[in-house]
């Protein structure tokens, strides 16, 4: 059992709406200043510790406990890593608007308009 005093709710909580809300805006913020992807995965793992202290802190959960720190911080590197990817590609369709249009809400593609190198 990864979580020993603690309920459902609490958990979902603290990791998805607390840790998760936090994960969402950073990964967006690192995206928003043409920073690299591995800045998310750096700020996830300190992330992560956050929130393993929260759960610490308001739950009397063991506060190093390698387990439910792995599983946190997973979900908030993937929290992260969509809003990162979501972000860098409307930045990329909206400055780059004569070169790229979106390719669903992830990507974005060479526009088919562009002439293509000779």
């Amino acid at each position: 059992m990864l979580y020993a005093s603690e309920n459902v709710f609490q958990v979902l909580f603290v990791t998805l709406v607390l840790g998760g809300g936090c994960a969402y805006l950073a990964g967006r913020a690192i995206a928003s200043t043409w920073r690299s992807i591995w800045v998310v995965v750096g700020a996830m793992l300190a992330m992560g510790l956050a929130v393993r202290f929260v759960h610490f802190a308001l739950f009397n959960e063991a506060l190093l406990k390698p387990g439910t720190y792995a599983v946190e911080t997973l979900v908030l590197l993937a929290i992260a890593c969509l809003s990162f990817q979501r972000t860098r590609a409307l930045q990329m369709v909206r400055q780059y608007y004569w070169l790229y249009e979106a390719n669903g809400p992830l990507a974005w593609q060479l526009r088919q308009d562009v002439p293509s190198k000779p």
